[in-house]
């Protein structure tokens, strides 16, 4: 049975959390491989709607097992009041595992993520402020946190007190803030380890003999393709890698247990955050796209920049992460539009470009150059099939299709777990 790997294939927000949930019902494990609680799925479940940051949104599937993986950054604070909000409406979350070798996100991680980004002023990154970044620089650096750590107190000690060292100087000299007390650190993480200690386990070999099995194993990225920390749009990234690479490191299941790679590709383009957008709107369409696919991030409340579809963006995403299949997702937000433009290639300093330049400087100078398909008026959330859709609509999908170098397996037709169109099986 396979290993598949589910991904953001442009900047994230595409709808993954209800990819993951829709296939949550196949497979035995979901696991999140990078990222931390800077990432956020919608999935609505019925009547109800759940916002998930943390958490692997195979969490709200009972048959699953869901799995935070070594590669993600754990804030402790965070993730058990997600676990209580959760267990308040009813989901049962005993089969979390968290790996011992994720990171923990510690209070000062977010300090110097907020007063870093402020430093930077017009030059800002546009983090979240939730410590995400300095917590993958503290694992570089090897003076990270482990969850492992949370069970003797002298090493958590030890290597707190190491990385205030340097932190502290940093925040007197540089930020003109007050140093920071290890022991009062200390104390507040070891206040989150017996709450944690159930779901802790050594996740790498359960998920490898889970395969061993012929169990079913779902890896989920956190961010987009785009926000890759070797592959996207750098300085204006993640400090992870939610590219299907990642998902290896992330969990340490090797390559060749992988069979599928899926990448979730809106039918329009967002991001959030700052950072070159070629196809961003700033008129009436824009607004519209933003209004009626409630385009607003899950985690950081803010409104996402909205564009049309990117072409050059998603043939880059295929070849990135070797693409088997994508998830069309929101194609019902542009059902009212008379013709829908789609970037096909860019025009950069006088010439056109076809595929995404490695040059950031090129980036940010590209033009999109347009073609004009013809849209639909009819209400498509009621579509089961493909040969539902109007024929406008299914014209729109297999455009996409044919310039995104790889087959659209399925479409969201609405925000509903059942408002989904399946074309080919991913399982």
């Amino acid at each position: 049975m396979p290993a598949l790997v589910l991904l953001g294939a442009q900047w994230g927000d595409e709808g993954k959390g209800k990819a993951t949930d829709l296939l949550g019902g196949s497979v035995d494990y979901v696991v999140r491989y990078q990222g931390g609680n800077n990432a956020g799925h919608t999935v609505v479940v019925g009547d109800q709607k759940y916002a998930l940051h943390l958490l692997p949104s195979g969490i709200l599937t009972p048959e699953c097992t869901p799995v935070i993986g070594n590669g993600v950054v754990v804030d402790p604070a965070v993730l058990l009041s997600e676990l209580k909000g959760l267990n308040d409406r009813g989901v049962d979350t005993s089969k979390l595992l968290i790996s011992g070798n994720a990171h923990l996100i510690t209070p000062y991680n977010v300090t110097l993520d907020k007063v870093g980004e402020r430093f930077l002023g017009k030059r800002k990154i546009g983090t979240t402020g939730r410590g995400i970044g300095p917590t993958y620089a503290d694992k570089i650096n090897r003076v990270g946190i482990r969850v492992q750590d949370l069970y003797d107190e002298s090493i958590l000690t030890q290597k707190v007190e190491a990385a205030l060292d340097g932190k502290n100087q940093l925040l007197a000299k540089l930020y003109n803030r007050r140093a920071i007390e290890a022991g009062a650190i200390v104390e507040e993480m070891l206040q989150y380890a017996e709450q944690i200690k159930p779901f802790v386990a050594d996740t790498t070999l359960i998920l490898n003999n889970a395969l061993d099995d012929g169990k079913v194993v779902l890896f989920e990225g956190g961010q987009g393709t785009l926000l890759d920390v070797d592959h996207g749009t750098y300085p204006f990234v993640t400090s992870s890698n939610p590219t299907a690479g990642g998902a290896c490191t992330g969990t340490g299941v090797g390559p060749t247990k992988i069979s599928r790679v899926i990448g979730i590709l809106k039918a329009y383009t967002t991001r959030v955050g700052a950072g070159p957008f070629p196809t961003e709107l700033f008129d009436q369409d824009g607004e519209d796209l933003r209004r009626i696919g409630g385009e607003r991030g899950v985690t950081t409340g803010r409104d996402r920049r909205c564009g049309w579809f990117d072409a050059p963006i998603a043939r880059y995403a295929t070849r990135v992460n070797g693409l088997t299949d994508f998830f069309l997702t929101k194609l019902d937000v542009l059902t009212g539009w008379e013709q829908i433009p789609v970037c096909v290639a860019y025009e950069i300093d006088g010439k056109r470009v076809e595929e995404l330049p490695y040059s950031q400087t090129d980036f940010h100078h590209a033009k999109p150059i347009y073609e004009y398909l013809p849209g639909w008026s009819e209400d498509i959330t009621k579509a089961k099939t493909f040969g539902d859709l109007p024929k406008n609509a299914q014209a729109y999908v297999k455009a996409l299709e044919e310039m995104s170098g790889a087959p659209i397996s399925a479409i969201g037709v609405g925000p509903g777990r059942t408002e989904t169109i399946e074309i080919n099986s991913f399982i």
